[in-house]
């Protein structure tokens, strides 16, 4: 049996939150939300995501020091993690991908594109974009 893929997302900010939980769930997947680096650790004791759309602002630990903490664990070494960030300077996407994030999205999200992108790394990840659970 197929499922959706599940994609956490990792974002500070409420309006933020709803707009890609909104979009995703239009495309078709499951999404789970973490507000801050813990709230993922917490999500990531009840459920393994498809894929993480790390924002890099995050309060207390920031989105890049979480993603270096998820890359060292072989428990969640695989999963792929997206930087989700206003940051657009010379150098920021450099920055992330030396993290361990597998690609970067710039805010605002492109509500046109957002759900083609997220696509494109979910299929990179698992192959062809959907995750199977036992019936």
């Amino acid at each position: 049996m197929t499922k959706p893929s599940l994609i956490l997302v990792v974002e500070d900010n409420e309006a933020n939150q709803l707009l890609a939980r909104a979009v995703l769930e239009l495309e078709g997947y499951e999404v789970r939300i973490a507000a801050s680096g813990p709230e993922v650790f917490d999500e990531l004791r009840e459920c393994v995501p498809d894929l993480i759309l790390m924002d890099i602002q995050l309060p207390g630990q920031d989105g890049l020091t979480v993603t270096r903490v998820l890359k060292a664990d072989p428990a969640t070494s695989a999963i792929p993690v997206v930087a989700l960030t206003a940051h657009a300077m010379t150098g920021d996407r450099q920055q992330a991908l030396n993290a361990g994030c597998a690609g970067y999205i710039s805010k605002p999200i492109d509500t046109r594109t957002f759900g083609f992108e997220v696509r494109q790394f979910v299929a990179a990840g698992n192959g062809d974009g959907t995750r199977v659970t036992a019936q």
